[in-house]
């Protein structure tokens, strides 16, 4: 039964086996307070005494957030083996994020904003110049001047599909690595479009 309660009438559960590190916190607290809408919608779970069940952390950024009032679900039916489960199945992350997807529709300052942990997406250039053996004729003069790291972001659909590509291309070219049948790949690429 879903309700809204003073905060005081709920109690942290001393045996949650969940926590996050003090900056995920603060980014919590934080959203709490920008948009404490969705707590209506994700309501603290506890049982018949008011303990927390589900959303141990969701509780705790409430109260430094400074909120008198939060919206709960009481599970007075439940037995003492259903809560354990819950407590860990409410844990558990079952999923993958769609790197693709949040890369190209979201706004990756909101989505840090916003807790979400996201993997360095950009470029990482080194010192060390590559040695030009000659063997390439590389379409972009800013390829030749730094190495630059870059990260796929693969999910188990796009994972067997590239693995294969990547066999296919690396057959095509007579190619022992990854590397140098990309920058084939990428020389006959750019020959094509400028005859």
């Amino acid at each position: 039964m879903k309700q809204k309660v003073n905060i005081a009438k709920v109690k942290e559960n001393p045996s949650n086996p969940r926590f996050i590190k003090d900056y995920k916190f603060k980014k919590l607290v934080k959203s709490i307070k920008t948009f404490p809408e969705m707590l209506e919608k994700r309501p603290i779970v506890v049982d018949e005494n008011m303990v927390v069940l589900g959303g141990n952390m969701r509780y705790k950024a409430c109260k430094a957030a400074g909120l008198f009032e939060i919206w709960i679900d009481i599970a007075d039916d439940w037995t003492e083996e259903q809560k354990k489960e819950f407590i860990i199945k409410d844990n558990s992350s079952f999923g993958e994020w769609d790197w693709d997807i949040l890369a190209n529709e979201w706004n990756v300052d909101d989505l840090k904003d916003w807790g979400l942990d996201i993997p360095k997406w950009e470029d990482t250039a080194f010192d060390s110049e590559i040695e030009d053996t000659g063997e390439y004729d590389y379409p972009d003069e800013a390829m030749q001047s730094h190495v630059k790291m870059v990260q796929l972001f693969l999910n188990t659909t796009t994972e067997p599909k590239f693995k294969q590509w990547e066999l296919d291309l690396r057959d095509y070219y007579k190619s022992d690595n990854l590397t140098d049948t990309i920058y084939r790949a990428i020389e006959e690429i750019h020959k094509s479009k400028n005859g």
